[in-house]
């Protein structure tokens, strides 16, 4: 094959699995994990693409989450990074770890930074700030990796968490804060916390109670764990306060009519990292 017909097979691959909406890559750290992109189909003709990392609830559909988002990486110039966290990874059918971080020997954080480094030498580009959303357990698993990688974060929409961790230093996690730095070797930096733009959804209708409240001898009780709240709502609402005793400025949204729908808040996600974008927010994520 001659060198020019080379480059356009390579160019065509490029622009079938590499750009748009691309294939799923196996996670080079710990290939147990894989992610899928958006990846806008003029990079590096706008400047430096901003990343939004989408992350998944209980359900696993990650390309929906990719997909939602994939127009808004179009026409912002953001690529858009959906992680998949499988089940069971460690062989005993656990659904949840990565909602709380740590599992086992697996950090999960560790995992994401180790695919926005990757996504990074792939495209040859630099990401040092990103976006994150999380729904569900994947808002669970968001505002944990805002408490713990501030510093790389610009901006933050965490939906419908079902339990949460508050900046409760009188309680151990994952209720509270209170041995972070024997479990992860850091503590919130709280000033880097207050730099990123919050934003807190839930659906007005999300009130079911079944799958959230936790029970002695359930796998995560803990003392306290069912203080914050019977609903979403309510456990949104705390954790909305919990942030702001500590200075950090929210925007919640409580979105009517909806239920426990990602695809029900999205509209109102993308408009807030749109202000993020556009410089409409202050450093502090206050609505300039």
């Amino acid at each position: 094959m001659s060198t020019a017909s080379s480059e356009n097979a390579a160019e065509r691959r490029r622009a079938l699995y590499d750009r748009g909406f691309t294939i799923s890559f196996a996670c080079r750290a710990d290939p147990r994990f894989s992610y899928c992109l958006f990846v806008p189909e003029d990079l590096g003709e706008a400047g430096e693409p901003d990343l939004l990392v989408a992350v998944h609830g209980t359900g696993r559909a990650q390309e929906e989450y990719r997909n939602t988002f994939g127009e808004f990486g179009r026409y912002n110039n953001c690529v858009i990074l959906a992680p998949l966290f499988p089940a069971g990874v460690r062989g005993d059918d656990e659904r949840d770890g990565y909602k709380y971080i740590l599992e086992g020997d697996i950090r999960y954080d560790e995992i994401v930074l180790s695919m926005v480094k990757e996504v990074e030498e792939r495209l040859a580009v630099s990401f040092p700030k990103f976006m994150m959303f999380g729904f569900s357990g994947g808002g669970h698993f968001t505002h944990r990796f805002l408490y713990l990688h501030p510093e790389r974060l610009k901006a933050v929409s965490i939906g419908s968490p079902g339990s949460i961790t508050l900046l409760d230093d009188s309680r151990d996690w994952w209720v509270g804060i209170r041995n972070m730095k024997e479990m992860f070797g850091k503590s919130v930096d709280f000033d880097a916390l207050r730099k990123v733009a919050v934003h807190l959804i839930v659906g007005g209708a999300d009130t079911e109670g079944w799958e959230i409240t936790h029970k002695p001898g359930g796998a995560r009780w803990m003392e306290g764990c069912n203080d914050a709240g019977k609903t979403r709502i309510e456990r949104n609402t705390a954790l909305k306060k919990s942030l702001e005793s500590h200075g950090v400025t929210v925007k919640q949204e409580i979105v009517p009519n909806v239920a426990h729908s990602m695809r029900g808040v999205a509209l109102h996600v993308k408009t807030f990292f749109l202000g993020v974008l556009k410089g409409k927010q202050d450093k502090t994520g206050k609505a300039a």
